[in-house]
């Protein structure tokens, strides 16, 4: 790749945008980002791969062969370590057809991983977040084409009762390691500097300005 580079970012969340042009910034890469709301004919990847690279991939690869544009696509979710690191790439589903009955799907989400370590104890709660981000670069290799991806990973442990009021998902129940305070009592600022999404996206963006 070489000049001033457009991306397109697997998402349809605009907040999204100006924080993945703000981490290329960051690391030196002058880029213009757009999101899928610029494409709204792209199409909706079914996550079924068993990995969070694994899904990675697959959204960025099809933004890239749809917009044939670079394109960049993240998964991420909560690994436990009592539950053999379930739920894995299944945390936005963890709770299946009942949490879609429940109109609140990240809150039944959250309620199940509670009740499954009810009677687990304090010391044996270790959870982690865990984000993979992927870049790829449509055309074959002797074209350019470029498919690379990176993960980031925040350590904690997941306490018994919901705390605070910001993020989503988990982000009630889990403390990193180092504090007090879950994630959800975080400012935004504080909790993308540790998060494991936050690390994933610099980690790419080291990676695409060594491409560029």
């Amino acid at each position: 790749m070489s000049g001033r580079l457009k991306l397109v970012l697997a998402t349809r969340n605009a907040k999204k945008v100006p924080e993945m042009q703000a981490v290329l910034a960051g690391a030196g890469v002058e880029a213009d980002v757009v999101g899928l709301d610029a494409y709204p004919e792209a199409p909706e990847v079914a996550e079924t791969e068993p990995t969070f690279t694994g899904n990675a991939l697959l959204k960025a690869r099809a933004v890239a062969a749809h917009t044939g544009l670079p394109a960049v696509a993240d998964d991420s979710g909560l690994r436990v370590d009592a539950l053999n690191g379930m739920p894995g790439v299944l945390s936005a589903r963890w709770s299946g057809r009942f949490g879609e009955a429940t109109g609140d799907k990240d809150l039944a989400n959250l309620h199940l991983v509670l009740d499954q370590l009810a009677d687990t104890p304090d010391g044996r709660r270790g959870a982690e977040f865990v984000a993979a981000a992927a870049l790829v670069v449509p055309g074959g290799l002797e074209t350019g084409g470029v498919e690379t991806a990176v993960e980031g990973v925040m350590r904690g442990s997941i306490i018994r009762e919901r705390r605070g009021s910001n993020g989503f998902g988990y982000d009630p129940v889990f403390v990193p390691e180092g504090e007090t305070r879950t994630t959800a009592e975080m400012e935004p600022e504080e909790k993308n500097a540790i998060s494991h999404r936050g690390k994933a996206f610099r980690a790419l963006a080291e990676e695409i300005r060594d491409l560029v």
